[in-house]
């Protein structure tokens, strides 16, 4: 891969990352408070390929000014002093032939020497990001990885309103390490997609996000109440409801699952960022 087509390559990953991080693409992969990171990133990967475009052309600049330097003075007699001047440059900066192309660097021998093509694997992430764009984890991961609710460090007053919206790993955290002293008997409305268990028992679960999306693990509050006869895994579902004190253990890794109590229930749209990440904040 010569110094073009990595110039060409650092453009295009320069111009992808910049445009995830521009529109919600990144949010498949990174939680939302490292866009200006991306961004960043995605502006120096471009920089980068304009200076490397511009150090392959000065180079070249170089290399003529050079040969036309060992030219002159190969008409004023000096045929040595000009090869050896053309030699020297030719093993600082690589060769280059009359037009300024650069060769490929020769051994002993005076053999060229290829760069192994398996470098150009470097272009498949660029396509992955281009051409693929994954959905979020849903229901399939969530039901194969143990609840990742951790215990709360308070339990703030509930705001107003009826019912109080709350996210989901909130609820869970009161429900489960608070015994839901801190709902009382006020109605909650969560939101989560359903996921169900072998035994067909539906959840309501936020894939909570620490880093990125490889990081990613499920919150899980188990349904009971007046649940929708039919429900379809990695559906969205906005519940209204109040808390119950039933709970589970998570059969993956016997953390707590608690209950919500269901009195309302209807499809919601995949929200904007499908991730939660209150839950180590």
């Amino acid at each position: 891969m010569n110094r073009q087509a990595q110039a060409a390559v650092l453009f295009l990953v320069g111009a992808a990352v910049l445009h995830a991080g521009a529109t919600d693409l990144y949010l498949r992969y990174v939680k939302a408070g490292l866009q200006p990171l991306l961004l960043g990133a995605g502006v120096v990967l471009i920089v980068a390929a304009f200076a490397t475009v511009w150090y392959e052309l000065r180079g070249a600049r170089t290399a003529k000014q050079v040969q036309r330097g060992g030219d002159h003075s190969d008409t004023q007699g000096g045929h040595e002093h000009g090869h050896e001047a053309a030699d020297e440059h030719r093993y600082v900066h690589e060769p280059a032939d009359e037009h300024g192309h650069a060769h490929e660097p020769a051994d002993e021998h005076g053999h060229a020497h290829r760069e192994p093509r398996i470098s150009w694997l470097l272009i498949l992430p660029l396509l992955a990001l281009i051409l693929v764009a994954p959905p979020a984890l849903g229901s399939y991961s969530a039901m194969r990885t143990g609840t990742a609710l951790q215990a709360p460090f308070g339990y703030p007053a509930l705001p107003s309103g009826d019912p109080v919206p709350l996210s989901l790993v909130d609820y869970a955290g009161r429900a489960a390490y608070g015994h839901g002293r801190s709902l009382g008997d006020r109605r909650i409305k969560i939101t989560g997609f359903v996921a169900l268990d072998r035994a067909g028992t539906p959840y309501l679960v936020r894939m909570a996000l620490n880093c990125c999306a490889a990081d990613a693990q499920p919150v899980k509050v188990g349904l009971t109440g007046r649940i929708p006869p039919v429900l379809q895994p990695d559906t969205w579902l906005e519940v209204t409801g109040t808390y119950i004190s039933k709970r589970a253990k998570d059969p993956v890794n016997g953390g707590i699952i608690p209950f919500f109590d269901v009195s309302r229930a209807r499809p919601v749209p995949t929200p904007h960022d499908p991730y939660d990440e209150s839950w180590n904040n």
